[in-house]
C-alpha cells in the first residue's frame, strides 16, 4: 500500500517522538532540556545503566551513542514493537488522530508521480538560475545587489530570473524531455482559456521554495515591474505544495533553531533573507496567506516559544492579533508566542541597513509576550471612566480567555489580565482582611463609606466572617500526593483532578508533575526518589501521611481512593471558599449586598460541606481514614463548587 503526498510528513509532525519513546525509556532529567527538545535516556536497544539514548524532539530523530541505533517516530515504533512498515504508521495515525487512506492500487502511480514533479522542479530551478546570468537579467541582477546580496548569497538563495516571455520556460522544459501536463502540474505553467500554454512567473526575480527535506516544492517571484498585478506571486497549490503547510526557509530556520538561535518568522521572502544575512539564521515566512493553523503547529515544532516580526504600523498589529486569535485556543504548556514590533515605516531589511543587526536584535529582545499585544488591543486609544465601559471591557477580554482551553494557561492569562486591570484603573490588589458587614445605622449607604469595624461576638463565628488561612493546604497536598505514590493505580482515575490542582508546599508541584509523567513506571515510587529525593521522602515522611493507614501501601485500594477524594474535594472547596471571599473583598466598598452576601455563604456552605461529619447525611456515603462518615453527594456537590470557579477571572464563581 502506498500512502497519499504529504501523509508521513503531517504524521511526524502531529507526533511527538520524545512522547511516543518516553512509553519505552526513562528520561533522565537531569541531563535532559525539555526547553529545547533535548531528551536523554538508557537505550532501550541495548543494556545498559548510562543515558547514552539521544532524542532530538525538534528534529525528529534518535541516536545512541553506544550501540549507534538511529532513526525517527517511525523506525522507533518499528524496533521496538516488531512491526513492519505500515503497521507502524497505522499505529501512530491512531494515536495522532489520522484517517489511515483506504488501500488504492492507484497509489504507487500517485507517488510516482511525485518523484516526477519533484524533478521538474529542480530543473526549473536550474534555468531560473542560468537566465540570472543572460544580459535580459541585468535589471534584476542591480535590484538584487541594491538589497545587499551579493554572488555569494544569490547563490545560497538559488535567487533566479524568470524572463518576461510567454513560454520562455516551458519550452525549455518540454526540450528536456518533461511532458506539458507535468510542467502544468508542478504549477510552474498554465494553460489559457484557448488552450494555450503560458509560463506563471515572468519578468520577476524566482525563490525556490523547499520543504523541510531541502526538496523544491514551488516558486516564489518579486515582480520587476511597478505596474505588475501582484508584487509577489507564488505557485498555486500543487500534489507538492501546500501554502497552509509550509514555511519558507524551513530546513535551514530548523537546523539553526536547533543550534540554539530564536525562531523568527518575518513576512516575506526578502526579510528572511535579510535576517538570515544578518545572523538571524532561524527565520521563516508563511507563504502569501495569514499565518495557518498547521503552521503554527510546524512553528512549534521548530521552537517552543518563536517571535512574529512584524511592522510597528497598524497593519503590523492587525497582522498580530489575527494571529493571537487563531493560537488561543490551540495554546499548550510551554507553547508560545512572542511578538516584536519593528519601527513604523521600517522592514528588517530597512532597520538593518540603517541601523545594522545589533538595531534588530533590540527589537528581538524587546519582544512582546501574546496577552501584552491582546490587552493592548482591548484597551489602546479607549477611556474606560465609567462603569459601563469597564463592564464592556471585563466581558471582551473574559471572551477572549474562554478561548483558552488549557485550563492552566488560562487560569495565568487572567492573573496577568487582572493585574494590568489594576494598573490600568489606578488600584493595586491587596492582602485580604476580613471586613466586617454593614450595621444598620451606620453611615455608608447614601453617605461617606462606612470604616470596617472588627467582627461582633455573634458573626465572628459566622460562615462569613470564618476564613480558613490556607494552613491545612500543605498537610493535605502531601496527603494526595504520599496516596498517589503508594497507589499509582488510582492516578489515572485522579488525572484531571491532579493537573488542574495548583500545588504551593515546598517541592509539591515539581512531585505532581513527576508523578503524571511517570505514572506508569514500573517501580514509581524508585522513580521518584531518583529523581527528586528530597521532596518525595518529606511528603511520604510527614506526621499526617504516616499514620493514616488509609494511605500505607498495604491499603486497600478503595479505601486510599476515598481518602484521595476526601482531600482533594475539602482542598478545592477551602481554595474556592478563599478566592470567593477575597473576589467579594475586592468588589465591596463598605456596602454589602445581597449578591455579594449569598455568593459568599454558599462557597463557605459547599466548604463545610466537604468536611461534614455523618449528621444529616443523604443518599451513599464514604468512610474517610480518620473514621468520620462523608456524604458522596456533598462531596460531589464540593467538586462541583471548585469547578464552577473561573480562575481566569480571580476566583469568581462563572455562574454569579
Amino acid at each position: 500500500m502506498s500512502l497519499p503526498p504529504g501523509f508521513l510528513d503531517e504524521l511526524r509532525t502531529r507526533v511527538s517522538l520524545s512522547q511516543v519513546a518516553g512509553r519505552k525509556v526513562t528520561w533522565d532529567m537531569r541531563k535532559s532540556n525539555m526547553a529545547k527538545g533535548d531528551w536523554w535516556a538508557p537505550c532501550p536497544f541495548h543494556q545498559e545503566k548510562s543515558a547514552s539514548f539521544h532524542v532530538d524532539d525538534r528534529k525528529g530523530f534518535y541516536y545512541c551513542f553506544g550501540c549507534h541505533a538511529k532513526g525517527d517516530v517511525l523506525s522507533f515504533v518499528k524496533e521496538t514493537e516488531n512491526t513492519g512498515f505500515m503497521e507502524a504508521v497505522e499505529v501512530l495515525a491512531r494515536e495522532a488522530g489520522m484517517t489511515m487512506p483506504a488501500r488504492d492500487p492507484r497509489a504507487a502511480e500517485k507517488a510516482d508521480q511525485r518523484t516526477q514533479l519533484s524533478q521538474v522542479m529542480e530543473e526549473a530551478v536550474k534555468w531560473f538560475r542560468l537566465q540570472l546570468k543572460t544580459s535580459a537579467a541585468a535589471e534584476a541582477r542591480a535590484y538584487i545587489v541594491k538589497r545587499g546580496l551579493d554572488e555569494a548569497a544569490q547563490d545560497r538563495w538559488e535567487i533566479g530570473f524568470a524572463p518576461d516571455q510567454r513560454q520562455a520556460l516551458f519550452l525549455a522544459m518540454t526540450q528536456k524531455g518533461f511532458p506539458a501536463e507535468m510542467i502544468i502540474a508542478a504549477g510552474l505553467c498554465a494553460k489559457a482559456d484557448d488552450g494555450s500554454i503560458y509560463d506563471r512567473f515572468r519578468g520577476r526575480i524566482i525563490f525556490p521554495i523547499r520543504d523541510a527535506r531541502g526538496r523544491a516544492i514551488s516558486l516564489g517571484g518579486r515582480a520587476m515591474a511597478a505596474d505588475a498585478r501582484a508584487k509577489y506571486l507564488n505557485g498555486p497549490e500543487t500534489e507538492l505544495f501546500d501554502k497552509g503547510r509550509s514555511l519558507f526557509n524551513q530546513g535551514p530556520a530548523r537546523e539553526a533553531a536547533g543550534k540554539g538561535q530564536p525562531l523568527v518568522v518575518a513576512e516575506g521572502y526578502m526579510d528572511v533573507i535579510a535576517l538570515s544575512e544578518a545572523g538571524f539564521r532561524a527565520t521563516v515566512a508563511p507563504l502569501g496567506t495569514a499565518v495557518t493553523e498547521d503552521q503554527l503547529r510546524l512553528l512549534w515544532r521548530i521552537s517552543d516559544e518563536p517571535i512574529i516580526a512584524l511592522d510597528g504600523d497598524t497593519a503590523g498589529v492587525r497582522a498580530a492579533l489575527r494571529v493571537i486569535d487563531l493560537a488561543l485556543p490551540v495554546l499548550e504548556a510551554g507553547k508560545g508566542l512572542r511578538f516584536a514590533l519593528l519601527p513604523t515605516g521600517l522592514d528588517p531589511d530597512d532597520l538593518i541597513k540603517q541601523q545594522g543587526a545589533g538595531a534588530m536584535q533590540k527589537v528581538l529582545d524587546a519582544a512582546q509576550p501574546m496577552v501584552s499585544l491582546l490587552w493592548r488591543r482591548e484597551t489602546e486609544g479607549k477611556s474606560f471612566d465609567s462603569p459601563e465601559r469597564k463592564a464592556a471591557l471585563d466581558k471582551t477580554l473574559r471572551a477572549a480567555l474562554k478561548r483558552i482551553t488549557d485550563p492552566s494557561i488560562r487560569s495565568h492569562y487572567g492573573e496577568e489580565i487582572k493585574r494590568l486591570r489594576w494598573d490600568l484603573f489606578g488600584t493595586k490588589p491587596r492582602a485580604f482582611t476580613p471586613r466586617a458587614p454593614w450595621v444598620p445605622g451606620q453611615r455608608g449607604r447614601g453617605g461617606a463609606p462606612a470604616q470596617p469595624i472588627a467582627p461582633m461576638a455573634t458573626t465572628r463565628a459566622s460562615l462569613l466572617a470564618t476564613v480558613n488561612s490556607g494552613t491545612d493546604d500543605s498537610l493535605r497536598e502531601a496527603v494526595i500526593l504520599a496516596g498517589c505514590i503508594n497507589h499509582p493505580a488510582l492516578i489515572a482515575t485522579f488525572e484531571s483532578g491532579l493537573e488542574r490542582l495548583e500545588f504551593h508546599g515546598h517541592g509539591h508541584d515539581l512531585l505532581r508533575n513527576l508523578i503524571l509523567y511517570h505514572q506508569t513506571a514500573p517501580n514509581l515510587h524508585a522513580t521518584l526518589m531518583a529523581e527528586a529525593p528530597l521532596p518525595t521522602e518529606a511528603v511520604l515522611l510527614h506526621p499526617h501521611v504516616r499514620i493514616t493507614a488509609a494511605l500505607s501501601q498495604g491499603a486497600d485500594e478503595e479505601t486510599a481512593a476515598n481518602c484521595l477524594a476526601e482531600a482533594m474535594a475539602r482542598l478545592q472547596a477551602d481554595r474556592a471558599h478563599r478566592l470567593e471571599i477575597s473576589d467579594a473583598e475586592d468588589d465591596l466598598t463598605g456596602v454589602a449586598d445581597e449578591g455579594l452576601t449569598w455568593r459568599v455563604s454558599k462557597a463557605a456552605e459547599a466548604r463545610h460541606s466537604a468536611a461534614r461529619g455523618p449528621q444529616d447525611t443523604k443518599g451513599d456515603s464514604v468512610l474517610a481514614p480518620n473514621g468520620i462518615e462523608l456524604d458522596r453527594d456533598e462531596l460531589d456537590r464540593a467538586r462541583k463548587l471548585h469547578d464552577s470557579i473561573d480562575f481566569s477571572r480571580g476566583g469568581r464563581s462563572s455562574n454569579h
